[in-house]
């Protein structure tokens, strides 16, 4: 449940696929693709793209991209200051004066974590600095370590002043990181600047979270094709349509690294300390605000396949599809004819 925003590898969870030829309703003919007009820069740690299908101009693009530098600077951990690192460097001591959209993003986590009893859990930062997954210095800590470092870990202990606007971790040590729940928060703020300059139609894609805004301007759904959890060439093992939805996607071969023949991969658990180990191996996460999906994506690894489902399955608007490690594929119950496998290897189960 980790993302860093220093010296990570390109998040390669997800492939987007929008398929632009698509036959009018009217005519029957092919209609010509439309050339949208985008840009990619390197923030958050990875590759951020935006494309936009209407007629707009670059400065609405410059308005995007400044946005998500402005998140960024504020609740990375890993620049040379920012108001998380503020909250993190004062853990112990005293409460920290903090922007509403900090303050907004650290309700969310405070509110997931409940929903989640914890699995996920945006005071993770200790476990993550210990392990270093995804960065140079990645390592196997021993059990020692990892359960003092656990036990700083309690979502609880974070404590939010709406009223004066500050933050507060009440023990020394303790470290928020917003890894996975930011770049949706980002992807949200991204469509809402868009909106705000009159774009209906595009595609926001942080580095594998992806919001398709709107229809295709041939007034169709995206197509959007979900990552084969066990490459990084952009494979894909099925395609989904969707309007105006955030698509988020994790997986257990992101980051991760080798020792003595076993990976350790990135998602950690809260319980444990330890990466995640059940029989999931990437999970996509269909939902209408993008922060739900970062949060949710994440989090389902915890609790395993069966408690996964039966959770997504609760929640009004969001559907989910997971993929085990056996390449068996499990969608939730609002995706039934909105899913096909596209990649013979994998089976669709229900």
């Amino acid at each position: 449940m980790i993302f860093s925003w220093k010296k990570r590898k390109l998040k390669t969870i997800a492939i987007f696929v929008m398929l632009a030829i698509i036959l009018s309703a009217c005519s029957k003919k092919v209609v010509k693709p439309v050339e949208p007009i985008s840009n990619t820069e390197f923030l958050m740690g990875t590759v951020c793209t935006i494309k936009i299908y209407d007629k707009s101009s670059t400065e609405v693009l410059d308005k995007a991209f400044k946005r998500i530098s402005e998140i960024e600077n504020t609740m990375s951990i890993n620049k040379e200051t920012s108001e998380v690192i503020n909250i993190n460097n004062t853990a112990g001591e005293m409460p920290i004066k903090i922007s509403d959209g900090t303050m907004e993003v650290l309700k969310e986590g405070l509110k997931f974590a409940g929903l989640t009893g914890g699995k996920m859990d945006i005071t993770v930062g200790p476990l993550v600095k210990l392990w270093g997954i995804g960065t140079d210095s990645a390592r196997l800590p021993s059990k020692k370590e990892i359960d003092e470092k656990k036990a700083l870990i309690n979502y609880k202990n974070l404590i939010l002043d709406e009223k004066n606007k500050t933050a507060f971790l009440k023990n020394k040590g303790m470290i928020i990181d917003l890894g996975a729940i930011a770049k949706g928060y980002t992807a949200d703020a991204v469509s809402k600047v868009l909106k705000e300059n009159d774009v209906e139609h595009a595609i926001i894609n942080l580095g594998g979270n992806v919001f398709a805004m709107g229809k295709n301007v041939t007034n169709t759904l995206w197509k959007i094709g979900i990552q084969d959890p066990f490459t990084q060439r952009g494979d894909i093992i099925g395609m989904i349509e969707v309007e105006n939805k955030s698509i988020v996607t994790s997986g257990i071969y992101e980051r991760y690294f080798e020792k003595d023949g076993v990976k350790y991969h990135h998602i950690l658990n809260t319980s444990t300390g330890y990466p995640c180990d059940n029989s999931i191996a990437g999970v996509s996460i269909i939902s209408e605000k993008s922060i739900d999906g970062d949060a949710l994506s994440t989090s389902v690894f915890s609790l395993g396949l069966e408690e996964g489902m039966k959770f997504i399955n609760t929640m009004p608007g969001v559907e989910g599809i997971f993929i085990t490690k056996d390449k068996q594929v499990y969608i939730t119950t609002g995706l039934k004819n909105n899913f096909k496998i596209t990649n013979s290897e994998f089976t669709l189960k229900n």
